[in-house]
Order: structure tokens, then C-alpha cells, then sequence
């Protein structure tokens, strides 16, 4: 199959630049199909000079890098401008095969789907699509002074969902997203969770051990922010709340460590140093730790370190950070939007918190941090929620998706239906 990954790609560390979730999302889902006797190859942009044509993320998963542009200084606001040469690449790679050589395509993000879809006209197959973000979704609410998705984009979501065969949900709210707000068709969408590694995140055997890697004390108040620095996600938020919280609880003062992972992305490009700046206007400079992005037992470490993991994204898809840190058993205050609600069980696994009010924000962080009882409750409720998520199931439903897929595609060829 082909797996269509324009603007970032799988071999990328999540948490800076355009890499994240979806970069997560394609490579372990990638991984599990190949397990699956499934031969997989990703097309993603080469953005080095370096980069070999082709690359082995796993047995029976190739990374192919097309040539579009130049490989370096080009934002994704650029990238529409490189369509065209990208998908002469792809299809160029295609025809170096034998006819019917991908079954299916499988796209992630608009840009992507724009590939995809004449990519499953020329090859005759069924385009899959998971958008990940929609940009009507994310102008509604839009962080102070972030910058509003362009129109092109949202004229090229809307062509992308006309065409897919199939739209792949993170939750019911997106696909009625899809529905009100783009008319895509509800029997043409398909709601699948993301899932989470259960072998890497897991509950800490010796939590106090995780704490003093990275410099926590075993009495300290440990918040932790995990993603990439841009207004989208919103790790101010927790920089303001944490402020709030001192100004309540001054004994705190020498006790609560803020804890912020990741790298500058997006529009948090244009001020990487925001955050650092805002520390120090807040007088909580000596509180906050800023921590380079990381991945698997790394980045386990932190959510086994942190009191409470905080998810403040002014919109998401879902939030597979708070997904992962629930596994390790730490529980998570998140914003109420987007996916959340379904990543996050209120009250169960951890707290949703209507808006963006850094006072709202300390009381539920105050509330699941510093109460050792109501941690430990949530944190037995976070493990059991996340043990209902898993790559396998995400996995297994995509490749039902495709077959179906595949089977509605014959049915409309054997009728004489165009596709």
C-alpha cells in the first residue's frame, strides 16, 4: 500500500517543527501492518540533500524521499506550490512497477489527500484519507495573535473530502465536523481511535527513580508540558496557571516544577523564545524547565516524573499526548475540545477544563497534583483508560477499512459506476 506523508515525515522527532501526532500515528500504524504481512511505502518530501531515495523504517515499511522544491526554507504554507512536483515523483516511483503494484492509498493531512486523490485516479485504486486537523475546525478557535488558516486550504480540505472513498475519524465529533461543516458524506466516514504503545508507556515500577532523572524531588509539585511550542497547543497556558498557582500557594515556591518538552513549530516560529520571555515576566523563571523534544522510554520518563500532564490546545483532533501519559498512570488536565473528551475520561482518568482561564487552569492542576488521594485516584483510572486504546485495534480497523474500501471500488466498476 501507499501511505501519502507530504509536509513531515515519519523519520522526524515528534514535538518540533511540523512533526507531532501524525508523524506517531503513520509510523506505528505502518509498523503493526507490515507485521500484519502488509508491504508499506511512505512518500514523504526530502527536505536534506542527505537523505537516501529510499529508506527502511522497519521490515516491510520503505520511506520513499521525493525531490519537490528545495530541500530546505520552505514552511508548510510553501508547500502548496510543490504539489505538482511531488506527485510527478510519486507516480513516477509507481511507474517504475508493475501495474497494481499499491492497492490502496492511504492519505494524512490535506496536502497529502490533494497526492492521494490523483494518485487513486491514475493507479485505479481507493484513496483513504485522515485529515489529523481541519482548518474550519481550528479558525473557530483560534489562540490570540495566531494566525488563521488560508483559504486555499480550506478549498483544498473540501476537494480532498469530495473525492476521498473513505475519511478516517480520531471521534464522532470530528466526523460530524466533516458532515456540518464540510458535507462529506456520513456513509464514507469511518471513526477510528488512535491507540497508544502499551509496551513503552507504562506505570513507572519506581516513580521516585524517574523523578530524580530528571532532576524532580520526591516531595516537588511536577506539571509537564509535552508538544510543540506553538499558540495552537498552548503551553503558556500552563506557564500563566502555574503563576496563579504560586500567587495561592506561595509554600509552593521551591516545590512546583514546571516541566516543558518539546521544540518552536508553526507560528511559534516567528517568537521561539516566547515562552522563556514569559517565564521570566511571570517571576517563575527558577519553576519552568525547558526540555528538548523525545520519544519512547525518554519521553515515558517525563510522564512518570510529572504529578499531572497538562493538554491546553485551543483545538485537537484527539491528543495522543494525553493518551500516552495516562498509560505510564500520570493523570491529565486537558482543554474540553476537539478529541480530548474522548482521549481524556473527566474525572476519571483526569479533568477537562472548559476555556483557557489560567485561574480555571490552577485549581484543576492544584486539584489532581497536589491532593495525593485524588492523584492516586485518577491515576488508577488514567491506566485503565488507556489500556482501552491500542495501535493493534487501530491497525486492525484500517485494514478493514481499506478492504471495504477496495470491495465498494469493485462493486462500482463491475456496475459500470465512474470512479
Amino acid at each position: 500500500m501507499a501511505v501519502i506523508s507530504l509536509h513531515t515525515s515519519p523519520l522526524a522527532q515528534p514535538g518540533t517543527g511540523d512533526a507531532g501526532g501524525m508523524n506517531v500515528y503513520v509510523v506505528e500504524t505502518a509498523r503493526r501492518m507490515a507485521q500484519r504481512g502488509v508491504e508499506v511505502e511512505i512518500f514523504t518530501r526530502a527536505t536534506s540533500s542527505d537523505l537516501p531515495p529510499v529508506a527502511e523504517l522497519a521490515p516491510g515499511v520503505l520511506v520513499r524521499h521525493v525531490t519537490a522544491g528545495p530541500y530546505e526554507g520552505l514552511g508548510k504554507e510553501d508547500l502548496p506550490a510543490q504539489l505538482c512536483a511531488f506527485t510527478a515523483g510519486v507516480l513516477r516511483d509507481e511507474a517504475r512497477h508493475e501495474p497494481g503494484w499499491y492497492d490502496v492509498v492511504h492519505s494524512h493531512y490535506w496536502l497529502s489527500g490533494q497526492v492521494g486523490w490523483l494518485a487513486r485516479d491514475r493507479w485505479g485504486v481507493p484513496l483513504v484519507h485522515t485529515a489529523h486537523t481541519l482548518a474550519k475546525v481550528k479558525n473557530a478557535s483560534l489562540a490570540a495573535g495566531d494566525r488563521p488558516e488560508p483559504l486555499s486550504r480550506v478549498v483544498g480540505e473540501e476537494q480532498v473530502v469530495a473525492e476521498a472513498d473513505r475519511l478516517v475519524t480520531s471521534t464522532r465529533a470530528e466526523a460530524d465536523d466533516l458532515v456540518t461543516a464540510y458535507g462529506a458524506d456520513p456513509d464514507r466516514i469511518r471513526t477510528i481511535s488512535p491507540g497508544v504503545d502499551l509496551r513503552t508507556f507504562t506505570p513507572a515500577p519506581d516513580r521516585d527513580a524517574a523523578r530524580a532523572a530528571l532532576g524532580v524531588g520526591p516531595d516537588d509539585v511536577a506539571l509537564a508540558f509535552v508538544g510543540r511550542i506553538q499558540p495552537l497547543k498552548a503551553p503558556d497556558v500552563l506557564l500563566r496557571a502555574a503563576a496563579a498557582i504560586l500567587a495561592r500557594r506561595p509554600g509552593l515556591r521551591g516545590r512546583l516544577v514546571v516541566l516543558v518538552v518539546g521544540g518552536p513549530s508553526g507560528s511559534g516560529l516567528t517568537e521561539p523564545q516566547s515562552l522563556v520571555s514569559l517565564a521570566r515576566e511571570l517571576g517563575i523563571e527558577d519553576s519552568v524547565r525547558f526540555l528538548p523534544p523525545r520519544a519512547g522510554d525518554d519521553l515515558a520518563r517525563v510522564y512518570r516524573a510529572a504529578d499531572a500532564v497538562a493538554v491546553p490546545s485551543y483545538s485537537e483532533s484527539f491528543g495522543l499526548v494525553a493518551l500516552e501519559a495516562q498509560a505510564c498512570g500520570t493523570p491529565v488536565v486537558a482543554a474540553a475540545v476537539g478529541g480530548l473528551p474522548t482521549a481524556v475520561a473527566h474525572d476519571r482518568s483526569g479533568l477537562l477544563v472548559d476555556g483557557h482561564d489560567p485561574e480555571r487552569w490552577a485549581e484543576a492542576l492544584v486539584r489532581v497534583a497536589a491532593d495525593p488521594a485524588e492523584r492516586q485516584r485518577l491515576a488508577a483510572g488514567a491506566v485503565e483508560h488507556a489500556t482501552m486504546f491500542s495501535w493493534e485495534r487501530t491497525t486492525d480497523e484500517l485494514l478493514a477499512t481499506y478492504a471495504e474500501a477496495s470491495r465498494a471500488l469493485a462493486r462500482d466498476r463491475a456496475r459500470g459506476v465512474a470512479v
